[in-house]
């Protein structure tokens, strides 16, 4: 899958959300939605159904954004997780998929018995 990069990526006030602008299409990722799907080894696991649930990220915010090369970014989030790059393609994924990987988020939460605040 190739997809274009976005023509603009801007931090939002607070940093609590990234904004990416494709063709003129605007796309608001929170901070916890970006963490709750980060995707490196730590959430996504090594292997097929080896995630890991990711709980009590309401109030995490973007501490930095830094550019890999022309494939990617680091995020940095005030939790202090900074591991898994955001290539092109996926921060596609996230920005074009979030209704429907938000709402299966919640969903999970919700049958773990888990919550998105700290307890």
């Amino acid at each position: 899958m190739k997809h274009a990069l976005p023509d603009e990526i801007r931090l939002q006030q607070g940093k609590a959300a990234l904004l990416l602008v494709y063709g003129g299409s605007s796309k608001y990722l929170p901070a916890e939605y970006l963490r709750v799907y980060s995707p490196s080894a730590e959430v996504r696991g090594h292997g097929a159904g080896q995630a890991v649930l990711q709980t009590g990220k309401a109030a995490v915010t973007i501490a930095a954004i830094e550019p890999v090369g022309q494939y990617a970014l680091k995020i940095v989030f005030s939790d202090g997780h900074d591991s898994g790059l955001y290539d092109w393609d996926y921060l596609y994924e996230l920005a074009h998929g979030y209704d429907t990987m938000w709402a299966d988020y919640l969903a999970r939460l919700e049958a773990a018995g888990a919550s998105r605040h700290m307890l």
